[in-house]
């Protein structure tokens, strides 16, 4: 593996203060594969081979029921996925597919739990982000049942806005996507895109423009304890 790579996953606080006789031990087993879009790489209910460090392009976290299917969760550079069903070698909650041209390492999960029971440092690292991912789900689940479609939808306009430090910013998903991500038919996103126009919401193909933050917060009322996904 290019070193370059083994420095992007030392970097990720999940690896960062492990010790590195451990740390060279797992990534011994451990490869770099490219993929297209639109590429399955895992399926609900499969047992878990891999830990995925995503170090290009963008995977979507997705779960199909029924004959029906929902967004979960955009997984970006550079990021694991999905760590608790490695540790706990229980099968994929969820599946997983390329939206672009990705590069992925993957690392043997059998390696992983090995390295887990021996290493304190990255056992620790690893009780710290499964408590992060623990806490995201609770804040999404508080999203979806407190709140109306179009109040998710202006949270999550209001959460972009701050990502991107700018009042007009493209989404980063599909419309289809995003509308499956905030619980909606891509209908009734529509509908909301239109409800919110009287709070300063305006909608041109995928870039979004917000023209009176201040009132679409009141409408929003924004919560640090749902909507700060950094806690």
């Amino acid at each position: 593996m290019p070193e370059s790579y083994r420095q992007d996953v030392r970097a990720l606080a999940l690896f960062a203060d492990m010790d590195q006789v451990n740390f060279e031990s797992l990534m011994r087993g451990s490869y770099v594969q490219n993929f297209p879009p639109r590429i399955d790489l895992i399926t609900e209910g499969d047992s878990p081979d891999f830990l995925h460090v995503v170090v290009s392009g963008a995977v979507d976290l997705f779960s199909s029921w029924n004959g029906r299917e929902t967004s979960m969760a955009t997984v970006r550079p550079v990021s694991t996925f999905i760590l608790a069903a490695t540790i706990k070698d229980a099968p994929y909650l969820m599946s997983a597919r390329t939206l672009e041209k990705s590069r992925i390492i993957l690392l043997p999960s059998e390696d992983v739990r090995q390295v887990f029971e021996k290493d304190g440092a990255f056992a620790r690292a690893i009780v710290t982000e499964l408590s992060q991912c623990y806490r995201a789900v609770v804040k999404n689940t508080k999203d979806l049942k407190l709140r109306t479609s179009l109040e998710r939808l202006a949270n999550y306009l209001l959460r972009q806005m701050g990502r991107t430090g700018s009042s007009a910013f493209d989404l980063l998903m599909e419309k289809r996507r995003l509308a499956s991500f905030l619980g909606m038919t891509p209908e009734n996103l529509s509908r909301a895109f239109k409800g919110l126009e009287p709070y300063g919401v305006r909608v041109d193909g995928n870039h979004i423009k917000i023209t009176d933050a201040e009132e679409l917060m009141r409408f929003a009322k924004p919560s640090p304890l749902i909507d700060d996904h950094s806690t």
